[in-house]
């Protein structure tokens, strides 16, 4: 037997009308059925069509009466639906009760059927059933033949004012009846009026709020979430309160997230606030412009604000529509994948029994249902997934722009003058220190915030579950005082003290009197759980508004606090012991909070479900001990039943207590063990590692570069602190995508598991030829239901122990992959930045000894022609030593300058570290036996002070070194820049002399420049043309100039055209020799066998990796970052090993001494290395 309703949702369809009642209820069973046109009917096993929503069951289990998910296997009907009419201020309903006893299968003859009507509150007009004094109206009918049906139907009217808007009323109907082969069944109708003042479009998931990370309204939030909490214990569906608790909890840690992104955006403003107050305490800074720098930070933040604003509302929008599409697409396939499995069990069902075809069908629809489940959960963590990473990266990118905010706003004073060089990169130097300790105040903070939501929802299911476990005991009373009246009966029956007509009419008032009892204890309950779910909103509010105040005052002041630090160190210290009360003091009241609505909840319960189970112990033992009485029932009969089931009464009740107990300590060991995983000492000690390697290898990666500028230190800095910032793990991705990582595992396995079904199914084991012609049919309707039972079943069980650690296993590569991931990115930049000098520098080279090549080539046509004379081309040539010589006193002037300020620098740092350095002091009246020992004692406690600012003292060194060659390079580059604008001039002269063809010149650059593009020619070209014309104007004198042009162009005519076929054969030979160059390289290095990488490189340092633990398992596991990927290349058994180094990078003390450049020297160099 079952019940549902059009909804799917426990036998209730409720519809909402604008200022009107409408109401329905129904159960529904096999076969076709007549229903009112208003409710369509549902065929044999069809599943309800897709909601746009995803499909959701649920189902309620009692002793006394059961409200099922799917129809009936009796194929019995059992509805209660009303039709609403008239204005609001005079409403009628149109009530009509009918049980259709359909053709199906397993259909028999119903016979004593007894219908129970909950009419309470509502006023009932032409009635034909009997009303009793509880509200409760009886209808009988003696005998219902298989397709007849039976109906009645009545008016009613209910007062518009008797409930308000939102409120229900709950009055269901039960139908009790006789089965030849079983013993009395009974069926529910649930029946709800709700009134609503206006239609609402309730999208639950997908509001669009206020963007978490603009503004403070964390506290709003909190509230609302709290309210989400008593919801849940005060609803009337125990089975989906951990369901509703475990998305109460992912929304829950989105919004700790929020507001601990809104405590590091508060922190981070207030800390440049106090950075450039001190550079002001210390004259660095005036105040003007402290002012200025002040508003334009303020003006940026705010539009950091809105941009994020507008982002979150695009990306929330977006979401919104992918997930709705998303969900409606896995919706419709699982509709026509259940179709297609009716079809196929229809097919198989044709030629077996009714009886067979019924339960196959019953387990189908009962697989289909839990399917649908699976699939809606599915559906709700990858959407929480989506908005949880969503939410990660308007984190991190409001983050990042923040950093670009304080970068940029810095660099612009200094180009505008209002801050001088020097102060800038003081105050990003102390920015920069400053970022670190703020980064690891956070990781306290969430730490310390996932413990405590940690504790909080591990107390909370807890709570459920107690709650739960309460509930069925309450319930297990309950129906075992419902049994015992029955059996009652049924004893003086059997004992021959009644007769059957006897037994009926006693049976039917127990019956009676116990759904009323039961009626009443639900509307009871239902009523009082409502005035308790305001009542503690308005507590809970109250309290937590009011602490909330409290705290927020702390946070004020602890911010304009910030005007009067003397540093930005005791400025976090203040805030880490002010958030770290406020959050246990927090903590402390809602766990407080919790547990007194818990119990209220609970003496609520008890003390009614008390009250009604004793309300049946006195019908059995005063009003039925009287009725059999007096049908001449034995006294001592009487008493003996009834202290029998005095004691089956109170072992039952031991029994329930104890399992409870037993229950209880189950779940405060899950609680414990949940807490061990998330302590924030081993959070927080992870962090702390994690960053100390990250810096470790980011530095190490900034010492590899050879030169930057001021500008590019800035942005390394810069991207540096964007990376450290992302190390971070917020509270809700990692617990959600642990959830998601899991399902899918299990749906993963399930599906193998069905697969494996399927295939025996469509392969059976072979049987005997004689009884497969026997029974064909009822072979594949067996195979078929065990198939269908098998799957069931592997919803209920669960997966395979190694599951969780490959969800960890997988959760782990994630985040290494994420943190390998931010490491190549920053290399690939500083390679990069590296490269493009290097590229800038051979190109400019390049082009220089290309120009002198083509001087020379030139000079030597003229003086060949006998054009020029030697002394000419010597001429020529001597009258561009002026500027050589001017440019090279210029380049040796700027390098002796920047030797002295280097010096000049180098002098004042050592002086400051030393003036800054840990000194040992003279110990104070110490015996001089021990006074080697006090000083080695006080250096020792100093050494670590010592190592690190030397450590700092070698990384300012090397970007101190690096920025220095980096303005070695500009100079030699600006030198190089302006030779090559004097060799172009030089070129351009010559071959204006030469008379040298355009197609010709571009042949010869092509040859002198073989690595450039044709881009980087034509340009080199037009330039060349450019300073041709420049020399042509200059020297245009009449038609006797242009006749002795004329004259020089025929007599390099022939010169020309045997150096373009040589130019043509030469671009031709080197061609091949570059391509057999290249095979020859190639078949060498495929051939060479190479010594095993582990082999040859050793890496230096000392260190390991850190050790990384995710969400929800906390064990500490060491991950194995080192490892080999191999490719085989082209096929020929040679492999490429990619690997990374497991060794902490080596930081060296000792600067390597530079070696004093002479431009002479370089230029001979560079000359001899391009000819190369």
């Amino acid at each position: 037997m079952g019940a549902t309703g059009l909804t799917g949702t426990g036998g209730q369809a409720t519809w909402v009308l604008a200022g009107n009642i409408l109401a329905a209820a129904l159960v529904l069973g096999v076969g076709p059925c007549a229903l009112p046109p208003s409710f369509p009917a549902l065929g044999p096993g069809s599943p309800s069509p897709p909601d746009p929503v995803g499909p959701r069951a649920s189902s309620q289990h009692s002793d006394i009466s059961r409200d099922a998910q799917g129809p009936s296997e009796n194929g019995v009907i059992f509805q209660k639906c009303s039709l609403v009419s008239g204005q609001s201020e005079s409403q009628t309903m149109h009530v009509q009760l009918s049980v259709n006893n359909t053709r199906t299968p397993m259909s028999a003859n119903l016979s004593d059927l007894l219908v129970l009507d909950d009419i309470t509150g509502l006023t009932v007009k032409e009635s034909p059933g009997n009303v009793t004094q509880e509200g409760i109206q009886t209808f009988r009918k003696r005998f219902l033949q298989v397709g007849e049906c039976y109906s009645v139907s009545y008016m009613a009217s209910l007062d518009p004012t008797a409930l308000g808007p939102g409120e229900s009323l709950d009055l269901p109907a039960q139908l009790i009846f006789q089965r030849p082969s079983q013993n009395r069944t009974q069926l529910r109708a649930r029946f709800t009026i709700t009134v609503e003042e206006k239609i609402m479009v309730q999208h639950p998931e997908n509001k669009l709020e206020p963007s978490p990370f603009t503004s403070a309204n964390g506290v709003s939030q909190d509230l609302s979430l709290n309210d989400q909490l008593v919801a849940i214990l005060t609803s009337e569906e125990p089975g989906s309160m951990l369901q509703a608790l475990e998305e109460l909890e992912i929304a829950t840690l989105n919004q700790a997230d929020a507001d601990l992104e809104a405590c590091r955006n508060q922190i981070s403003k207030d800390i440049i606030a106090l950075l450039m107050k001190n550079l002001i305490s210390g004259g660095h800074l005036s105040l003007q412009t402290e002012r200025k720098m002040a508003a334009a930070f303020k003006k940026q933040f705010l539009l950091l604000e809105n941009e994020i604003q507008e982002e979150y509302e695009r990306k929330m929008l977006a979401l919104t529509a992918e997930c709705d599409l998303e969900v409606r697409k896995k919706t419709e396939n699982q509709y026509q994948r259940e179709m297609v499995a009716m079809e196929e069990a229809e097919e198989v069902l044709k030629r077996v029994s009714e009886r067979s075809a019924a339960e196959c069908s019953s387990l189908l629809r009962t697989l289909h249902g839990l399917e649908q489940e699976d699939l809606q959960r599915s559906l709700t963590l990858q959407q929480a997934e989506d908005f949880a990473q969503a939410h990660r990266q308007l984190a991190v990118f409001q983050r990042n722009e923040l950093h670009s905010i304080v970068y940029t706003q810095i660099q612009s004073a200094v180009a505008k003058g209002e801050l001088r060089p020097e102060v800038a990169k003081m105050l990003l130097q102390d920015y920069s220190k400053t970022q670190e300790s703020i980064e690891e105040l956070m990781d306290f903070f969430q730490a310390t915030k996932r413990y405590h939501l940690s504790k909080r929802f591990g107390h909370r299911e807890y709570l459920v579950q107690r709650l739960q476990a309460m509930e069925t005991r309450v319930q297990g009373l309950l129906s075992t005082a419902a049994t015992q009246l029955t059996s009652l009966i049924h004893k003086h029956e059997r004992a021959g003290y009644l007769d059957e007509d006897q037994m009926e009419m006693l049976l039917e008032r127990a019956q009676t009197e116990t759904f009323s009892i039961k009626q009443k204890l639900d509307n009871d309950l239902k009523q009082e759980k409502k005035r308790l779910h305001q009542k503690l909103i308005t507590k809970r509010r109250r309290e937590l508004l009011q602490k909330h105040k409290e705290q927020q005052k702390e946070q004020v002041s602890l911010g304009e606090a910030s005007s009067t630090a003397e540093d930005a160190i005791q400025y976090l210290q203040q805030w880490r012991s002010v958030m770290a009360e406020h959050t246990t003091a927090l903590e402390e009241l809602q766990e407080r909070l919790d547990q007194a609505a818990l119990d209220d909840l609970r003496v609520l319960t008890v003390s009614l479900s008390e009250k009604a189970t004793e309300e049946l112990r006195r019908l059995q033992s005063t009003a039925m001990t009287q009725e059999l009485l007096k049908r001449s029932a034995p006294w001592l009969f009487l008493q003996q039943i009834l202290e029998e089931h005095s004691r089956e009464s109170a072992a039952r009740t031991a029994q329930l207590e104890a399992e409870e107990r037993e229950r209880g300590q189950e779940l405060v060991q899950g609680v414990r063990q949940r807490l061990q995983q998330d302590a924030p000492e081993a959070c927080t000690e992870e962090q702390a590692e994690l960053r100390h390697w990250e810096h470790l290898v980011f530095t190490k990666l900034c010492s590899a570069a050879i030169s930057l500028s001021e500008e590019d230190l800035l942005r390394v800095r810069q991207e540096a602190q964007g990376c450290f910032t992302q190390l971070d793990r917020s509270l809700a991705l990692p617990r959600v995508r642990a959830r998601v990582l899991q399902q899918q595992m299990q749906m993963t396995w399930r599906e193998a598991e069905f697969r494996k079904l399927d295939q025996a199914l469509a392969v059976p084991e072979l049987q005997s030829k004689s009884r497969k012609l026997r029974s064909k049919g009822r072979g594949k309707a067996d195979l078929l239901k065990k198939n269908l039972e098998d799957k069931i079943r592997l919803f209920e069980e669960r997966a395979p122990e190694d599951l969780a650690d490959q969800v960890r296993g997988e959760l782990l590569q994630e985040r290494v992959q994420r943190l390998e991931a931010q490491e190549a990115h920053f290399a690939e930049s500083l390679v990069a930045l590296q490269f493009q000098k290097v590229a800038r520098a051979a190109e400019t080279l390049s082009v220089y000894t290309a120009l002198l090549s083509i001087q020379d080539l030139l000079l030597g046509e003229l003086s060949e022609s006998e054009t020029l004379t030697k002394s000419a081309c010597v001429q020529i040539l001597e009258s561009h030593r002026p500027e050589l010589l001017e440019l090279e006193r210029m380049l040796e002037d700027r390098l002796v300058q920047q030797e002295e300020a280097e010096q000049r620098r180098v002098l004042e740092s050592r002086q400051r570290w030393a003036a800054d350095g840990p000194a040992l002091g003279e110990p104070e009246e110490i015996d001089p036996e021990r006074q080697v020992s006090a000083v080695l004692r006080q250096a020792l406690n100093k050494g670590q002070k010592l190592l690190e600012q030397y450590q700092q003292r070698v990384r300012e060194e090397q970007q101190n070194g690096a920025v220095l060659e980096d303005s070695l390079e500009s100079m030699e580059t600006d030198t190089m820049a302006s030779l090559c604008s004097q060799g172009l001039r030089l070129v351009s002269y010559l071959s204006r002399m030469t008379m040298v063809p355009g197609g010709t010149l571009l042949r010869l650059l092509s040859v002198v420049l073989p690595a450039a593009s044709q881009p980087q020619l034509l340009a080199l070209l037009d330039a060349v043309s450019e300073k041709h014309s420049d020399h042509t104007a200059e020297n245009e004198s009449g038609g006797e100039q242009a006749q002795a042009e004329q004259g020089k162009r025929r007599k390099h005519q022939s010169w020309w055209k045997a150096l373009d076929s040589r130019f043509r054969a030469d671009l031709v030979s080197q061609g091949l020799e570059r391509m057999l160059w290249a095979r020859r390289k190639k078949e060498s290095i495929l051939k060479k066998r190479y010594v095993p990488v582990q082999e040859r490189v050793v890496f230096p340092g000392k260190g390991s990796w850190p050790h990384l633990s995710l969400e929800p398992i906390g064990e500490l596991a060491p991950i194995p970052i080192t490892g080999l990927d191999t490719m085989d290349i082209l096929n020929t058994g040679e492999k490429i090993f990619v690997f990374r180094s497991p060794k902490e990078p080596e930081i060296s003390l000792r600067v390597p001494p530079r070696r004093k450049k002479n431009f002479l020297n370089a230029k001979a160099a560079s000359r001899a290395l391009g000819l190369d």
